[in-house]
């Protein structure tokens, strides 16, 4: 699906949350995407409680205290920050 076809009904975010390693987000059709915190550094820095503050928009989240947003196209797209660093393992 490229970034010209027009918004499907079924892309909606209806929920969304963040646990401590993973975004998830649930789409009008059931759908749920889940992304690794890693790929969104503002999100891994924030807070749980300004990760969990979330705006749904018709094609995407907006978290309003750190002054993010992502499209829902990007998360199905695979789409992450171009600087994001994968955590290293922690040694057992």
């Amino acid at each position: 699906m490229s970034s010209s076809e027009p918004y499907s009904e079924n892309e909606r975010p209806v929920d969304a949350w963040c646990d401590p390693t993973q975004l998830h987000v649930r789409l009008a059709d059931g759908r749920e995407v889940v992304t690794p915190l890693w790929w969104y550094p503002r999100l891994v820095s924030a807070s749980p409680a300004e990760r969990n503050n979330v705006e749904l928009m018709l094609d995407g989240v907006h978290w309003p205290d750190i002054d993010e947003d992502l499209s829902i196209r990007g998360m199905l797209s695979g789409w992450k920050y171009p600087k994001a660093v994968k955590p290293a393992l922690a040694a057992e």
